[in-house]
């Protein structure tokens, strides 16, 4: 038996190597044919002219000249609008011939953004919330984008698009809980005012650092993509976030990745007081989108009907054939950029004033209605009337309502608390209670 299993090993042995051999000996063929092949081609008259780039990462051709690219040489990219500054349809095509309902709809929900805006920044002047941020002369940005959007579509927004969040129905309590941090916000109080957010909306939290949302957003879509849902993500910034190393990260990714996914940017002029002039030297945001690989549109920002048209288109091609849209809204930020902020510093009164009397997306869209009999005198004031009582309700709601228990302070972070965690719930009380009469306890829930 041992010779036997001796035989098998060396033909085993042997059999190995007449394959080895004959691999070799056809790698030899293989490479001798093609070298007899590239000398035949090496051999054919050459012609440079030719000649095509085979670099794979770029699509281009050879020059024999040198040139720099100029960054001015192509004409800037042209502002879609549908309606001029009176309200009038400038081509009928492009209407989107909304129902009057929708439309009143659209108004009425500018007007009391606008309505809220002013009473809530009054609260902040006058001690009675700690800081505030309006969206006077944006408002068209707001509504036109979000009407254009599914329910289901996931928001991501930096700071400046309450009136998103107002149009897909969160309420006006809810508004004013969060910037009151009382016990009704959903944020138990944590956040510092105007960073709303609802999972039942589907309107990711907002966050203090600029443009952190972008690839967040990004990575969202992607999940979406995978998840074949049938969803789109829409991501709000400003031009200033745009020159955060973030939004390179998230325009690259949801490129490359194939993503459903919007970029809104809100270009109001100043990112708190850098002018445009100063925060960039090319054409804009929508004149990045190429160099991404996105298809891109610059829209006017004060024309809510632009707005709409722009985000739907882009909304329904990016779930269908899965890649990102960049929008650039040219606006222009009428209110100071926060209630730390005092924008007469770096901007003339002239150049507010033109915006907010000779520019805004509230009194273009009131003169659309007002041609078609939709609205007049009698409507507008019943519905000013109106729509403060509907803040100023609210308002003083929220301003009597008890603030979250202390013990949130210690909710929410793991399902069980750490022993840890326990200790210093532990020294927090009793600290309080040591000097309750520095401790307003009356005011938080028990």
């Amino acid at each position: 038996m041992a010779a036997v299993r001796a035989a098998n090993n060396l033909y085993g042995v042997g059999l190995r190597a007449v394959r080895q051999n004959a691999a070799l000996n056809a790698t030899r063929i293989l490479q001798q044919r093609a070298f007899r092949v590239n000398g035949a081609l090496r051999q054919q008259p050459f012609d440079s002219a030719a000649e095509k780039p085979q670099f794979p990462g770029a699509s281009a051709e050879f020059v024999d000249h040198l040139e720099f690219i100029q960054p001015n040489v192509i004409s800037g990219i042209p502002i879609y609008r549908v309606m001029d500054r009176q309200g009038q349809i400038i081509n009928p095509a492009e209407d989107p011939q909304l129902p009057k309902e929708t439309v009143l709809n659209f108004y009425q929900k500018m007007t009391l953004l606008n309505t809220m805006d002013r009473i809530l920044y009054e609260s902040q002047r006058q001690g009675r919330i700690s800081f505030y941020m309006t969206n006077y002369g944006e408002e068209g940005t707001h509504i036109g984008s979000a009407a254009a959007l599914d329910p289901s579509d996931l928001v991501f927004g930096q700071y400046r698009e309450a009136g998103v969040l107002m149009y897909r129905g969160f309420p006006l309590d809810l508004f004013m809980a969060q910037c009151y941090a009382n016990a009704d916000d959903l944020g138990k109080g944590r956040q510092m005012p105007v960073h709303y957010g609802s999972r039942e909306l589907n309107f990711v939290t907002i966050s203090s650092p600029l443009a952190t949302q972008i690839p967040q957003a990004a990575g969202a879509a992607y999940a979406i993509k995978r998840e074949n849902a049938n969803r789109a993500v829409i991501c709000y910034f400003g031009e200033g976030a745009a020159s955060e190393g973030d939004a390179h990260a998230g325009f690259n990714f949801s490129a490359t990745l194939e993503c459903p996914l919007i970029f809104f940017c809100r270009n109001n002029g100043y990112a708190i007081s850098t002018p445009t002039n100063e925060q960039y030297r090319g054409d804009g945001i929508a004149a990045r989108g190429p160099g991404y690989g996105m298809m891109s549109i610059r829209v006017d920002g004060n024309d809510v009907f632009a707005v709409y048209n722009a985000t739907k288109e882009a909304r329904r091609r990016a779930v269908a054939e899965n890649q990102p849209f960049l929008i650039e809204a040219m606006t222009y930020r009428i209110g100071h950029h926060s209630t730390s902020d005092d924008s007469s510093a770096y901007r003339s009164v002239d150049e507010v004033n033109y915006w907010d009397k000779q520019d805004h997306p509230i009194s273009r869209l009131r003169h659309y209605m007002t041609a078609r009999s939709w609205w007049g005198e009698d409507e507008e004031r019943a519905w000013r009337k109106q729509s403060r009582k509907l803040v100023m309700e609210a308002f003083e709601k929220a301003e009597r309502r008890l603030k979250p228990s202390p013990d949130q302070l210690f909710s929410d972070v793991y399902q069980e608390m750490t022993p840890n965690l326990a200790k210093q719930k532990e020294n927090l009380w009793r600290h309080i209670q040591q000097y309750k009469e520095h401790y307003p306890l009356d005011i938080y829930e028990k």
